[in-house]
């Protein structure tokens, strides 16, 4: 996943020394912007700021202080660049939730791996799912309200699976794991594929994930998703369960309930400018269309289209 690095510098000799220094790290991306644009910086979440304090005629204090009354950026860390020797200055700085104080000029080595550990402690602390590696809860929110504020077009695919409990029931928890394992690479192979490289795979819990994709590719990808699901997840399965075609699972009394082999469904939300507001009113009409895929039989994706008022399935 890119990191997108924002550099708060009038000039331009930082951002071409990272990005020689970075050449052999593909995915980090680095932006420059003036003081006068940190409101454009601040919309866009980035993984890490970085303020060379050299090259701005602003206060570094106030600029500190700046992205940190922003609630959408309370997590960012901050690097500060600067050639100020004094104690005093550097506690202050550091007193304004600052996370490093780098002396110029420049170790680029040392540049080189803070900015690389901070940016893996931030995957960590934005609760990175231990059991797919996938972004969780936190960062999807941030994903979904960066691309809101700079009025982006796209598709958010609400993806969970189907009769996963009565999985769990007869296979246990370990194994209803490897599913969820399963299903992740399921989706990361799919959302891959496409040419942006701003896409997005997030783990809410359990066996509900999100994409996020440009809204040209999401039918394509839903329907490679579900072709990939259903032929791989019949190694889950033992013999008897796949020749019966359905589960027995015995309920509180002690009858037998059958269920069908798990499936997986994929309602999917395309966002244009406009629609939407905030990131709740996406949620709703996506925990509609999630309802309706989940409600046919087997695999199947739902797609909310904009130009429609009612939510029909393909």
């Amino acid at each position: 996943m890119a990191q997108e690095i924002y550099l708060i510098d009038d000039g331009n000799e930082l951002k071409s020394k990272l990005e020689r220094i970075f050449k052999q790290d593909p995915d980090y991306k680095f932006k420059k912007a003036k003081t006068t644009q940190i409101d454009t910086v601040l919309k866009n979440i980035p993984s890490l700021i970085i303020i060379n304090e050299d090259g701005v005629k602003e206060e570094c204090i106030n600029i500190c202080n700046q992205i940190r009354a922003n609630e959408d950026n309370g997590i960012t860390p901050i690097i500060v660049i600067s050639s100020v020797k004094d104690k005093s200055h550097r506690i202050e700085i550091l007193q304004a939730c600052v996370e490093h104080y780098i002396k110029s000029p420049i170790d680029e080595e040392y540049l080189y791996h803070t900015v690389k550990n901070i940016i893996r402690l931030l995957d960590v602390n934005r609760g990175v799912s231990p059991l797919t590696g996938l972004p969780g809860n936190i960062q999807i929110q941030a994903e979904m309200k960066k691309r809101l504020l700079n009025k982006e077009h796209f598709a958010i695919l609400y993806v969970d699976l189907d009769n996963f409990k009565a999985y769990n029931d007869i296979y246990g928890f370990l194994n209803g794991d490897e599913i969820i394992k399963f299903t992740a690479r399921c989706i990361l192979n799919h959302v891959a594929e496409v040419s942006a490289e701003d896409n997005f795979v997030g783990h809410i819990g359990g066996d509900d994930f999100v994409a996020i994709i440009p809204k040209t590719e999401c039918e394509d990808i839903c329907q490679d998703i579900i072709l990939e699901f259903d032929k791989g997840v019949q190694k889950y399965f033992n013999e008897e369960d796949l020749k019966r075609g359905y589960l027995e699972v015995p309920n509180r009394k002690c009858v037998l309930e059958q269920f069908p082999l798990t499936t997986i469904s994929i309602g999917v939300v395309i966002v244009e400018e406009g629609r939407f507001h905030n990131v709740l009113e996406i949620g709703e009409v996506a925990a509609q269309v999630k309802h309706l895929a989940k409600t046919t039989p087997g695999s199947t994706y739902v797609i909310d289209r904009r130009k429609n008022e009612e939510i029909c399935p393909l």
